[in-house]
């Protein structure tokens, strides 16, 4: 059986802070699975943990318990050079994110891959004058066709972002309250209330 393109087992990141009694001020847990190429979209609140998300799917970001899986790799046992060879990290203007070095290349695998095959879009500078958008979407769906895993984060302000969204996504993801929801489209991701309070009047009918 063909192991899934992207896959979040039991995943947790956990923040705590103070002394000598530590307590947590952030936890984000994800236990999904992406076993196809398609484009995902995922929103939520500002501070709820989507680049945080991208960051440990990316192996920039150790998680504090649990595994990220690509093609069935441990992507945090794989060499640091090579990992973007599994997931790359574009953070808004399409700026491929850095991470530290916490153990020794020596004792890492190889990632066994040559090209990405999670591609994680972290709020993308969309502009709306200059036909941009038409070609970014066009390399969404090139990349899919390709067979690669597209996941666009988006944080909408505007009618035309969702619009955006609905038009190229096959699932959705919303990261909030330490957790993740996910739905096949907008209109059932917006039946979960948090989804809605979020989305406010650009919430779907």
């Amino acid at each position: 059986m063909t192991a899934p393109i992207l896959a979040l087992e039991r995943l947790e990141k956990r923040y705590r802070q103070g002394w000598p009694r530590r307590r947590e001020t952030f936890r984000l847990a994800a236990d999904i699975a992406f076993a196809q190429p398609q484009i995902v979209g995922v929103m939520g609140p500002n501070g709820a943990g989507k680049t945080t998300l991208f960051e440990m799917i990316a192996g920039g970001s150790r998680p504090s318990s649990g595994r990220v899986l690509v093609a069935g790799r441990d992507i945090h046992r794989v060499k640091y050079r090579e990992r973007d060879r599994l997931a790359i990290h574009y953070h808004q203007s399409y700026q491929v994110r850095r991470f530290r070095k916490l153990v020794p290349a020596a004792f890492l695998e190889r990632a066994g891959n040559d090209y990405p095959l999670v591609h994680l879009f972290d709020e993308p500078q969309f502009s709306t004058q200059d036909g941009y958008i038409g070609f970014m979407l066009a390399f969404f769906r090139r990349l899919r066709a390709e067979g690669r895993l597209v996941v666009v984060c988006l944080h909408p302000t505007a009618a035309w972002q969702l619009e955006l969204l609905a038009e190229i996504c096959e699932r959705f993801v919303f990261v909030g309250d330490g957790r993740l929801v996910e739905a096949p489209d907008l209109t059932s991701l917006a039946t979960d209330a948090r989804v809605r309070r979020y989305l406010g009047e650009l919430a779907p009918a």
